[in-house]
């Protein structure tokens, strides 16, 4: 068990619930059919629940995982061998296994992976609306709860629960096949902006006080991998992206996490960076310049690189990062990419540039809601000695802040303006 470091039966309950849920489901749902995905993830919550009860009774097994495989694949076979179900499944099961039968339910590393990654493309099926493909990938695949997924979109509990009845329902009439479409460039964004927004939640969690979730970011690594790895995946240059921009990034968060505390870039100590992890990005990054096409995630990687190789904080070559975040505008114009912008504007045109930048997007845009606007104008503030300025921005920034996590950030920041 030492190889999990996970103490208590709880614990090791919900670290399978991460890890293992979303692979669960996609093998369950290979021999009941697409359109019973619902059923699928019943019997896996079934199971989870399942171990909860069994580890606390009789000690929690040698292999956990074989476990909960196991105990998954006989709730399923009693499911098939129902009578009353049969006939429900029995056409969906031959579409989509062909020659297998229920009693053929073989569990290997390799068809865990492949039939992963057939639910992703399930997910993300063209009859889906992009709302609810994401939701549910995140849920199905990746285990969030609706809390985190609704944080993840910045909208509501309520919402989510409708795109999720939604998108199963969309699941169940489509009858979609238990493959990976040959076309599958549409389908591959969606899949990359959700694994996208996975690692997110890892690298900056929303609903626990923690500064890093590593069990989230490396999944979404593992995921992204096994796209690119996969012979049937075309068009691999987004996905290399992505793979460099997580690597750049998981990098840096030995450095980023002390004891609990968030340390912010300019004050991480760039000896604990993970060279290997950044050799690993950059090599990912290389592969990107094979197809001579620009995208999000290429551009965001190249800022990171950059913040990989720097020597220092101050010694960054900012005036290169702002020229990306300029191109990284021609390709998307929100708001939160300008705030970012305004970091390097900083010092390349000084803070008073930046302050006016975001002025002026406040006035454009609802960018003043997000507390992170607040927090960065006050660091400009800061810099200038306006300390009035600093202090209110700050105070904004702590009302608007619900994470434990960064709201302690913000109140050092308050101390150290006003000692008390």
């Amino acid at each position: 068990m030492d190889k999990y470091n996970i103490k208590g039966t709880h614990e090791l309950t919900e670290h399978f619930f991460r890890n293992e849920y979303g692979k669960i489901v996609s093998v369950v749902t290979r021999y009941i059919g697409t359109d019973n995905v619902q059923t699928a993830e019943d019997i896996v919550q079934e199971t989870l629940l399942k171990a909860v009860d069994h580890w606390q009774q009789n000690g929690i097994p040698e292999n956990p995982k074989a476990w909960l495989y196991t105990a998954a694949k006989n709730h399923t076979l009693n499911i098939l061998k129902r009578k009353k179900h049969i006939l429900q499944y029995q056409d969906q099961h031959k579409h989509n296994i062909s020659q297998d039968q229920p009693q053929d339910f073989h569990i290997s590393e390799d068809m865990i992976n492949d039939e992963q990654l057939k639910m992703m493309f399930v997910c993300c099926h063209p009859s889906i609306s992009e709302n609810s493909q994401i939701t549910l990938m995140l849920k199905i695949l990746c285990g969030f709860s609706i809390s985190e997924i609704a944080n993840a979109f910045f909208t509501t509990s309520e919402t989510i629960n409708k795109r999720l009845v939604r998108g199963r329902k969309q699941l169940r009439d489509a009858k979609i096949s238990f493959e990976i479409p040959k076309n599958n460039i549409e389908s591959l964004d969606i899949v990359l902006k959700t694994i996208y927004l996975l690692f997110n939640e890892g690298y900056s969690p929303s609903q626990q006080n923690k500064v890093v979730r590593y069990d989230l970011c490396l999944e979404a690594i593992r995921l992204a991998e096994l796209l690119y790895t996969n012979q049937h995946i075309v068009h691999k240059s987004n996905t290399a992206s992505l793979l460099a921009l997580m690597y750049l990034n998981v990098a840096r968060f030995e450095a980023r996490n002390d004891s609990g505390n968030l340390i912010e870039m300019h004050k991480q100590d760039r000896m604990l960076w993970n060279t290997k992890l950044i050799n690993r990005g950059i090599h990912y990054l290389n592969q990107t310049t094979k197809d001579n096409t620009t995208s999000v995630y290429q551009i965001l990687a190249t800022i990171s690189a950059h913040h990989c190789i720097a020597p220092s904080f101050e010694d960054t070559n900012w005036i290169e990062i702002l020229a990306l975040y300029d191109s990284l505008l021609q390709l998307q114009d929100t708001p939160l990419v300008r705030l970012n912008r305004a970091i390097p504007l900083a010092k390349v045109n000084g803070n008073e540039a930046a302050i006016k930048t975001l002025t002026q997007l406040k006035q454009n845009s609802d960018i003043a809601s997000h507390y992170l606007f607040h927090a960065t104008l006050a660091e400009f503030y800061k810099q200038e000695n306006n300390t009035d300025k600093a202090i209110a921005s700050l105070k904004q920034s702590r009302l608007l802040c619900s994470n434990p996590r960064d709201i302690e950030l913000i109140e050092k920041k308050l101390k150290n303006i006003v000692p008390i």
